[in-house]
């Protein structure tokens, strides 16, 4: 993105005038195109009739994709700022939720309100860095008015259920857990469970709120 900060281009699934738009930025480490952000959004407009899914790079991931060379996530104002220019470009933010992966839903939380958006979706949300639980990343979260989902793994490094259940979260945030998920919803074989199921699960999640948005 540049320094005018226009929007960045966005990979679209789904059709092009739809009643609801879902737009999902990345996590930290991964671009928007990745096999997880593939397999949600694909899976989320093949599920939900008249539902378009954009999904936009943080100018840092934008670089990577350009040179090869893996850089380190923008600052947040830069991160912020990134998901206005988004949502202006799309326009009509009453027809629009936002999330992401990680740190891209984590962003999208944080504007949520203050854009005017009809829904929060967050993939793995990192309520805390691994290891410093802490330091919790949840005042915002707390005031939250924007109606949000919040799909977190029982093995998230980032926010176990034992943590977010002593959290003082927003009602109108809802916390649906995937059985014994990693950070990107995969199990351990041992579960009995498959990384195809847990996300297949995550995807119905996300169209039941989707739904549930009237």
């Amino acid at each position: 993105m540049s320094e005018s900060h226009d929007a960045p281009s966005l990979l679209i699934n789904g059709p092009k005038k739809a009643a609801l738009t879902l737009v999902l930025a990345h996590g930290a480490g991964a671009p928007m195109d990745s096999r997880f952000m593939n397999i949600v959004a694909e899976g989320v407009a093949d599920s939900r009739a008249d539902t378009r899914v954009a999904r936009f790079e943080f100018p840092y991931m934008q670089k990577t994709r350009a040179t090869g060379r893996r850089s380190a996530p923008d600052l947040a104002p830069v991160l912020l700022e990134s998901w206005r220019a988004v949502i202006a470009e799309l326009g009509n933010a009453d027809t629009m939720v936002i999330g992401g992966k990680s740190m891209g839903g984590r962003m999208a939380s944080m504007i949520a309100d203050d854009a005017g958006v009809r829904g929060l979706v967050c993939l793995g949300y990192p309520f805390h860095a691994p290891g410093r639980p802490d330091v919790p990343r949840i005042a915002h979260l707390q005031k939250l008015r924007t109606r949000a989902l919040i799909l977190q793994g029982t093995r998230d490094s980032f926010g176990s259920p034992e943590e977010v259940e002593g959290y003082k979260l927003s009602r109108t945030i809802r916390v649906e857990w995937i059985e014994d998920g990693d950070h990107s919803f995969k199990p351990r074989a041992r579960s009995g469970r498959t990384e195809k199921q847990n996300l297949e699960h995550a995807i119905a999640q996300i169209v039941d709120f989707l739904d549930s948005l009237k």
